[in-house]
């Protein structure tokens, strides 16, 4: 982890130069660009161990479409950040290659929704949480297992705070605000209280659980969603050729809460429509998405 922060801090610096003399495009344009470059370089730290900009190449930038792609970034939004990529390899003095992926190179337009299954199995989730173990961070195997079994979108977990879970372990309800501000309440498994509990321990109350007040929240996701693209291979069950990534594990936990309707007797527009209660989504549509290894019979 040091290593990888260091090779970070050092890519930093080398793009806080090239922008420092930039003066291309409106002040708003640079300071998105920039951004975006600075998350790319955290990735070719932690999974290329790539320690100079001019060192960028054409697998660095397949790699990383990929990675976004599997963590559910719009095409409009990898558009953009390569866009800031690009930009950014144009002003570089000298450049090992001179010219980086288009986007028809990368393609960006593919659309898989509802089609692709990306659920986990629990083997796949247990090696990933010892993985976690192994490095020390226990931050991540809670971040796994509250993705596992609670739902939460990556965003949702690093956004918690000790206020938050206080109030879920007391309650066994956690409250979450989603995407666009909405407000959903979910059961707190055991499992998961235990996390929470352990990550209490150990963060200053009124502060994230999963965020060091030193950093950027955006960073802090990143370096996670990095820690599982470096490891999926090891972790992946031999005849299985999903992504996974941590939105794959709501997948999972849509499937698993689906398959417990149905078993109470709910009919099937009725469990999808407590899946979607439980999802923070209104439309039964979008939560099929989420059943696709149904559909495939993985399940």
């Amino acid at each position: 982890m040091m290593k990888t922060y260091a090779i970070y801090q050092n890519l930093l610096a080398q793009v806080e130069r090239v922008f420092r003399h930039c003066r291309q495009g409106s002040i708003q344009t640079r300071r998105r660009y920039k951004e975006a470059v600075c998350r790319f370089c955290y990735f070719l730290a932690e999974v290329y161990h790539v320690e100079r900009v001019a060192n960028i190449a054409p697998k660095h930038i397949f790699a990383y479409t990929e990675f976004l792609k599997e963590n559910g970034r719009a095409a409009s939004t990898i558009k953009t950040d390569l866009a800031a990529i690009r930009f950014f390899h144009d002003q570089l003095p000298s450049r090992k290659h001179p010219k980086l992926p288009t986007n028809a190179m990368l393609d960006l337009e593919r659309r898989s929704f509802g089609k692709v299954d990306r659920t986990w199995h629990d083997d796949e989730v247990n090696r990933m949480i010892g993985k976690a173990w192994g490095e020390g961070r226990e931050d991540y195997a809670a971040a796994i297992f509250l993705a596992r079994h609670c739902g939460l979108r990556v965003h949702e977990i690093f956004r918690l705070d000790t206020a938050t879970a206080q109030r879920a372990i007391k309650t066994g309800q956690l409250t979450i605000k989603g995407k666009g501000g909405k407000i959903r309440t979910v059961p707190l498994p055991r499992t998961a209280q235990l996390e929470l509990e352990a990550m209490l321990r150990q963060t200053p109350r009124g502060h994230k659980l999963f965020v060091s007040d030193d950093t950027p929240t955006d960073l802090a996701i990143n370096r996670f969603q990095c820690f599982l693209y470096r490891h999926r291979d090891a972790v992946q069950i031999a005849d299985r050729h999903r992504p996974l990534t941590c939105h794959g594990l709501r997948h999972t936990y849509a499937v698993e809460q689906y398959l417990a309707c149905r078993k109470q007797g709910l009919d099937e527009h009725a469990a999808c429509r407590q899946v979607s209660r439980l999802l923070g989504h209104e439309r039964e549509d979008v939560t099929r998405i989420y059943l696709a290894s149904l559909r495939e019979g993985g399940k």
